[in-house]
């Protein structure tokens, strides 16, 4: 019963708040941060850098891999030679003792493999992390800074979602719309782009035509 009091209380507070005269002259923008997060220059670098990172992981996970695959190998005719009845019992025992410390090894490198790709997930989760929060911090600084001189008092975002999947903003003009304006600020101290190796090629035959 108090939770239902609640919730029509705050519902009753909204309604008065959104038919005010002070809601009526607050003026309101929006953005699409979705668009601003992936078409900005550094989410692309953060992109290829935690790839890259993935990357020498993987290669490093796989030699891990192969060692421990080359261990079970090695094992396996420790194992076959320490059954070997055509040699004495003397050397069946120190063939047997060799797999046993090789069946060891084995199982320190597989729990060192489990470790590894455990640590590896929690790498790239963290980095993705850090990579996401302050790339959002820079946006919403550019944000805040647009908004502030042109007056607005509230910026929503268009692409955010309810805990259900479901679209939070049904409809907008998009009469007051920052998405472009800030997505061009932030792109703006985009680095150049250096000329590929292919396109001085095809350049030199032309020089030496002049020539």
């Amino acid at each position: 019963m108090k939770n239902l009091f609640r919730k029509m209380l705050l519902a009753a507070l909204l309604a008065g708040v959104l038919t005010g005269p002070a809601w009526a002259q607050t003026r309101i923008a929006t953005v699409d941060l979705r668009k601003l997060f992936d078409g900005y220059w550094k989410t692309k670098q953060a992109d290829a850098a935690l790839k890259d990172r993935a990357s020498d992981l993987d290669k490093e996970y796989k030699g891990l891999r192969d060692d421990y695959q080359k261990l079970k190998e090695e094992y396996q005719k420790l194992l076959a030679a320490a059954n070997d009845q055509a040699v004495s019992v003397e050397e069946r025992d120190k063939r047997k003792q060799a797999a046993e410390a090789k069946l060891r090894n084995i199982k320190e490198t597989e729990e060192t493999v489990v470790q590894f790709e455990r640590q590896a997930r929690t790498t790239l989760e963290e980095q993705k992390r850090r990579m996401r929060d302050n790339i959002v911090t820079e946006i919403r600084t550019v944000v805040n800074a647009k908004a502030k001189s042109a007056g607005f008092a509230l910026v929503v975002d268009t692409s955010s979602e309810s805990g259900n999947g479901t679209p939070i903003v049904l409809y907008t003009s998009g009469e007051n719309d920052l998405t472009a304006g800030v997505l061009e600020q932030l792109n703006a101290g985009a680095p150049v782009e250096l000329p590929k190796p292919a396109e001085k090629k095809k350049d030199e035959p032309k020089k030496d035509e002049k020539q």
